[in-house]
């Protein structure tokens, strides 16, 4: 028995009619959301790498994990939620136990 290929936009399962809404306004909102939460891109890595940790990579992996975070709750919830690393948590992991409590930030990442 052959499968029928359903294509995605038939299967409409964002329901943007019954939202009221359009794919232009989707895409603008979510090129707001992006600009708006950019910084992070560059401030997380920053304030992590003074503990020793490689700024390149840091920035790699931040780039990955939004990008992921946000793709799976947007398929998988179906809420327009982009998802990113806290920035009171990292600085309170660079400055008070790394940095405050002279802890290596391999054995940090161990306790938390």
């Amino acid at each position: 028995m052959q499968k029928k290929m359903i294509h995605l936009a038939t299967m409409n399962p964002f329901k943007l009619a019954e939202k009221k809404t359009t794919i232009k306004n989707e895409f603008i909102g979510g090129l707001t959301t992006f600009l708006t939460m950019v910084y992070i891109i560059f401030i997380h890595p920053s304030i992590l790498s003074e503990t020793g940790m490689d700024k390149g990579a840091l920035i790699t992996v931040t780039c990955l994990l939004v990008f992921a975070s946000t793709v799976l709750v947007g398929l998988w919830a179906n809420v327009p939620f982009a998802m990113a690393p806290g920035m009171g948590l990292n600085a309170f992991f660079t400055y008070t136990v790394v940095i405050g409590q002279n802890i290596p930030w391999q054995t940090a990442l161990g306790i938390v």
